[in-house]
C-alpha cells in the first residue's frame, strides 16, 4: 500500500539560469539555453522596434555586453536590420561583478573587465544589449564608457524584465534597496544609469522564449521579477533577515571584524620559518599554524590586474591571499598558491 504524503508540485526551473548563469551550450530540463537566448533576442527585437519608433530613434549599431548577451544581441540585430558589432573587449581575468561585495569594488572592476573600442562608438546611436540589469552598476559604467568613446546616443536593452525582488533559492542576489529597478519606473532607471532609453524584455515574452522548447515545463521561478516565490512561505520577516545578511554593509563589517578563517601574515610566516632550525618544538608549532592548506595573507601595492596581475609598486593597496600546500621543513619557505583581490 502506498500513500502520498505531500501534494504533487510541478517542476519550476529558475528563469535566471537561462537569462544569465548557464553556458549557452547547456541543456536545462530539456531546454537548450542557446535556442532560448535566440528566442529572447527575437522577442526583444519586437519590443525594441516599437519603443525606438515611438521615441523617433534610429539605431546605427547593436553591441552586446560580453559574454552572455551575445546570442540574443545577434538575433536582435538581424531582426532590426542593424549591424552587429563587438564594441567591448573583455578581460577574462576579472570575474562576474554583480556578486562582488562593495559598490566601489564593483565599479572599479567593470572598468577593468571591459574596454570600449572607439571605432565602433564614435558619433553613433548605439543599442547596447545586456542579459539583465541588477544593481545598475555595470550598466552605468558601460554607458559612460560608450559616451567616453564618442557615442552620440546610448540605448540600453535588457533580455530580462526589471529585477525588483531578491532571490531566495541560492543566488546571492542583493537586497531590494540595492536593486536599481526597485521602486523605480523604466524612465527613472534610464535616468539613473545614464541611458537615453532603456528597453526591457516583457515577462510573458521571456517565459515563452524558454517554455516553447519544452511544453512539459508548465512553470518557471520568476520570483526576482514578480516577487511570487514558488515554494510559498517567504515572508517579509524572512526577506528582511536575508537582506541583513547580504547587505553590502554587513559584508564589509564582517570583513573588518575578521569573520571567517584566521589569516596569517605571510612575511611573518617566512621570517619565522627561516629562524626555526634552533628548535624542533618551534618548528612543530609553525607547522601547526602554517601546515597543510592553511590560509595566509599579505598586503602589498598592486598594479592594474588587467596587465597580468603582477604584484608591483605604484598601484592600489590590495590583499594577496594564498594557501600553504606543504608542511614546512627546516630552512624552507612556505609554498603558496596566490590570488589577487582589488579591494
Amino acid at each position: 500500500m502506498t500513500r502520498q504524503c505531500v501534494p504533487e508540485r510541478t517542476i519550476a526551473p529558475d528563469m535566471f539560469e537561462f537569462v544569465y548563469f548557464a553556458r549557452p551550450d547547456s541543456v536545462l530540463d530539456g531546454i537548450s539555453v542557446y535556442r532560448a537566448r535566440m528566442a529572447m533576442g527575437d522577442a526583444l527585437a519586437e519590443n525594441a522596434r516599437q519603443k525606438l519608433a515611438a521615441e523617433g530613434i534610429k539605431v546605427d549599431v547593436v553591441i552586446p555586453v560580453p559574454d552572455t548577451s551575445r546570442v540574443a544581441a545577434l538575433q536582435l540585430a538581424q531582426n532590426l536590420g542593424v549591424p552587429y558589432r563587438e564594441g567591448f573587449v573583455k578581460n577574462r581575468y576579472v570575474g562576474r561583478t554583480f556578486i562582488m561585495p562593495g559598490q566601489e569594488l564593483r565599479r572599479k572592476n567593470v572598468r577593468r573587465k571591459l574596454n570600449a573600442m572607439a571605432l565602433e562608438f564614435a558619433d553613433k546611436a548605439v543599442l547596447i544589449v545586456d542579459d539583465s540589469i541588477v544593481r545598475g552598476t555595470t550598466s552605468k559604467e558601460i554607458i559612460q564608457m560608450a559616451r567616453d568613446a564618442g557615442a552620440r546616443k546610448v540605448i540600453m536593452a535588457s533580455c530580462a524584465p526589471p529585477i525588483r525582488h531578491p532571490a531566495v533559492y541560492g543566488i546571492d542576489m542583493p537586497s531590494r534597496k540595492e536593486l536599481v529597478a526597485h521602486g523605480r519606473t523604466e524612465d527613472e532607471i534610464s535616468q539613473y544609469i545614464g541611458a537615453d532609453l532603456t528597453i526591457f524584455q516583457t515577462l510573458p515574452d521571456l517565459v515563452q522564449s524558454c517554455a516553447q522548447f519544452n511544453p512539459d515545463i508548465q512553470e518557471f521561478d520568476c520570483s526576482v521579477f514578480t516577487g511570487e516565490y514558488v515554494t510559498g512561505g517567504v515572508t517579509e520577516e524572512y526577506l528582511a533577515h536575508i537582506e541583513g545578511l547580504r547587505a553590502d554593509n554587513a559584508k564589509v563589517k564582517a570583513a573588518k571584524s575578521g569573520a571567517g578563517p584566521a589569516l596569517v601574515d605571510v612575511s611573518s610566516a617566512a621570517a619565522a620559518s627561516s629562524t626555526s632550525s634552533s628548535s624542533s618544538s618551534s618548528r612543530q608549532q609553525q607547522n601547526g599554524a602554517l601546515g597543510h592548506m592553511q590560509p595566509v595573507l599579505e598586503t602589498q601595492p598592486l598594479d592594474d590586474v588587467s596587465g597580468g596581475g603582477e604584484v608591483a609598486g605604484g598601484g592600489d593597496v590590495s590583499q594577496v591571499v594564498g594557501l600553504s600546500n606543504e608542511s614546512l621543513q627546516e630552512h624552507e619557505m612556505p609554498s603558496l598558491v596566490v590570488g589577487l583581490s582589488n579591494e
